[in-house]
């Protein structure tokens, strides 16, 4: 491994080669007589491929960057291959290691534009994963204006014949759908020893508007025919696009923050100024998908705010999905407060509606956050609801939108029009809201007031923070921004303002939710506890988000619904339970009209839970049939626990009672499955050693298995 805290300067004219890495990490920079630097080996140190280096005829420069009067060597529609990416050369580099983390940074410029920039490369030890950043600073005398700044690219990979493409569909109400396919589908072979000439197209996906995750995951993968996998996350609040293709007859990927093209992003820089891409992590493994995302895993547990939440995992009741549904009252909250609390939940949440005092609806009156006297009537107002909650030794929540103000709103007159996105002079108006812009300080003392009145001084111990409307392309502040610059610039300053709240409020517990899980970024995951995955309301269609949700989040920060009802059948009930053990449970339903049977159920599965959350923290993920479909009628859910036991959710909505799941990590040893709930179970499971099969049996629909796999 080489690690210096020595400036080395490189001569932009002669060959030169930095290396950088750890025990879990291998990475090469190579320029040749062209004096471009070049990423050429980046994996695991163990891995044929990472043995040796890529040729610098495939390689990619380590950054590419699109900036007015510059463009590109070759046209078409991918982001490589930039005039600027070729021109920079090294000045210098820089390792350094500060404590887990192990950062190299590469000073680069380009003579022509006056453009220097710095490549920040982070790498947790032990760990297969880079994070990279770029940071681009103005040496010239006069401005310049950036269209596109590349935060991590690859190059020097596989021939796309050889390589399968994963991505994920992320849609309300049908979050983290994966798909499959080889990669040559989608980049034809047009024959590069003809033409000797590289494709202009790519693949590519974008991320568009205020929801970072509104359409697809910024996430996707690339895996090989001999287990090699590059598994990346662009860690972007707002815009953010990946794309992968052919070049020189390998393959490549380049990762970005907004662009000009697909995000009417750009940046101005003043002589001296500098601007920072959002960062983009690339886990690699020798062990496929699955290898990919256990070491992408440990990344995000280790990158995220410090929080006891991240441990403790309280069991969670909310009032709202299939249940009070955005209208809680006193009358009607009170049995459920008794209810929650008798099932075993730990913070009871007040959800949407708690404020609503007007005739004609809430949704475009919201911004004060006062409760509604009308719903919360009596002296002690909203405070008899919470006193309830705290005597039964629970922690209150409430759920707040902060980063709206309804156009009916009083709020909406008494801040000023700067305080709001605005483009072309005129307030940005969606669906019957204003959109608060955070870098306005009127904006952050408008909601660090609501803050402190509701956490400091009602003692409020978590917020279900929402965000139900999406404006893209941004806010152009005025006139003096970009939009897609502007909309960065208020997803930046929003997560700035909530670290400040955690601060001033360290006890305090947030969860992330945009229409359940359309916010569901890297960036926002490592500043907060919860992460909602979906507003999905029928039990029916949970599962395969549930199934798949830990590729986004870690297992112990997605929450995941477990609303079962009155009139379900126990095996409905043990059903929609069960999906969330190995998550974050939060319940919901109407827990205060149940039968003695049902509530049982319930009661039950809660304390399965709490027996089992303490090894959810160091657990990592695997699907023995797939990542699920969302139309499948077998699923199934499986977390390889520290101590090398290992938990599955097994749920059956149809097709054939029987089916086998292989089990390769156990083959050829004796494991014993024990079904863990429902305890009164409505099949079984039979391991084989010799095949690393378990076998499980589910004569009903819809039914599911909670099992604890224990090596022997």
């Amino acid at each position: 491994m080489t690690v210096s805290s020595d400036e080395r300067t490189a001569a932009a004219a002669t060959e030169v080669t930095v290396t950088w890495g750890h025990s879990a990490l291998s990475a090469e920079f190579a320029a040749g007589p062209d004096g471009v630097l070049r990423t050429v080996r980046l994996g695991p140190p163990g891995e044929v491929r990472a043995a040796s280096p890529a040729p610098l005829a495939t390689a990619l420069p380590v950054v590419e960057l699109l900036a007015a009067g510059t463009g590109s060597a070759w046209s078409g529609q991918r982001g490589i291959d930039t005039a600027v990416g070729r021109r920079l050369r090294l000045r210098s580099h820089r390792a350094e290691v500060d404590g887990p983390w192990h950062r190299l940074r590469l000073e680069l410029a380009d003579g022509v534009s006056g453009l220097a920039v710095t490549v920040l490369l982070e790498s947790p030890d032990g760990i297969a994963v880079v994070r990279g950043s770029v940071t681009v600073t103005n040496e010239a005398a006069g401005p310049r204006t950036l269209y596109a700044v590349s935060s991590l690219t690859l190059g020097g990979l596989p021939s796309p014949g050889d390589l399968e493409l994963h991505w994920a569909e992320n849609d309300w109400l049908a979050e983290c759908r994966w798909r499959r396919e080889p990669l040559r589908r989608r980049v034809p072979d047009l024959n590069h020893a003809l033409h000797r000439q590289d494709p202009r197209g790519r693949v590519a996906y974008s991320g568009r508007g205020s929801w970072p995750t509104d359409g697809h995951l910024p996430m996707g993968a690339l895996t090989g025919r001999d287990g090699a996998a590059w598994l990346w996350q662009i860690e972007s609040p707002a815009g953010w696009t990946w794309e992968a293709g052919e070049r020189a007859a390998a393959g490549w990927l380049a990762l970005w923050g907004p662009t000009d093209t697909e995000h009417q992003w750009s940046e101005h820089l003043a002589p001296g100024a500098s601007f920072t891409t959002v960062p983009a992590a690339l886990a690699l493994s020798g062990a496929g998908f699955e290898g990919a995302l256990a070491a992408l895993t440990a990344y995000r547990r280790l990158l995220r705010r410090p929080h006891p939440d991240h441990t403790t995992l309280p069991v969670v009741f909310n009032d709202y999905m299939n249940t009070l549904n955005g209208d809680p009252t006193t009358a009607k909250l009170l049995p459920l407060i008794d209810a929650a609390a008798r099932a075993g939940a730990e913070y009871f949440v007040i959800d949407a509606g708690w404020y609503d005092d007007d005739a004609g609806g809430w949704w475009d009156t919201v911004g004060a956050w006062q409760p509604a006297a009308t719903r919360f009537p009596g002296e002690r107002g909203i405070h008899e609801v919470l006193d309830r909650i705290r005597a039964h030794g629970m922690v209150p929540g409430l759920w707040l939108e902060p980063e709206v103000v309804g156009v009916r709103s009083p709020i909406a007159a008494t801040l000023p029009d700067a305080a709001y996105f605005v483009r072309d002079g005129q307030r940005v108006r969606e669906n019957g809201r204003f959109q608060l812009d955070l870098r306005h300080p009127a904006a952050r003392r408008h909601l660090d007031a609501t803050v402190d009145r509701i956490v400091g001084g009602w003692g409020v111990g978590y917020l279900k923070l929402d965000y139900n409307i999406s404006v893209p392309p941004g806010t152009d502040t005025g006139g003096t921004t970009s939009p897609g610059a502007g909309l960065l610039g208020h997803a930046r300053a929003y997560q700035a303002w909530l670290r400040g709240v955690l601060e001033r409020h360290p006890g305090l517990v947030i969860e992330n939710c945009a229409s359940g899980g359309m916010r569901m970024d890297g960036s926002s995951l490592a500043l907060v506890q919860l992460q909602s995955t979906s507003d999905q309301q029928d039990f029916l269609r949970y599962p395969p988000i549930a199934a798949a949700a830990p590729t986004a989040v870690p297992p112990e920060q997605g929450a995941v619904w477990a609303y079962p009802q009155p009139e379900f059948s126990e095996d409905a009930v043990a059903f929609t339970l069960a999906g969330a053990l190995l998550g974050r449970v939060h319940l919901s339903g109407h827990l205060d009209r149940m039968d003695p049977g049902r509530f049982a159920l319930v009661r039950e599965a809660v304390e399965v839970y709490k027996g089992l959350r303490a090894e959810l923290p160091g657990a990592v993920p695997f699907w023995p049939l797939g990542l699920p479909g969302w139309d499948d009628g077998w699923l199934a859910l499986g977390l390889r626990t520290a101590d090398g036991a290992g938990y599955l959710t097994v749920w059956h909505r149809d097709g054939d009672p029987v089916r086998t799941l292989p089990l390769p990590a156990w083959r050829g040893r004796a494991l014993e499955p024990e079904i863990r709930y429902p305890a009164a179970a409505p099949g079984s499971a039979q391991w084989s050693a010799a095949d690393g099969t378990l076998t499980v049996t589910l004569p009903r629909t819809p039914t599911a298995l909670l099992l604890r796999l224990t090596p022997r």
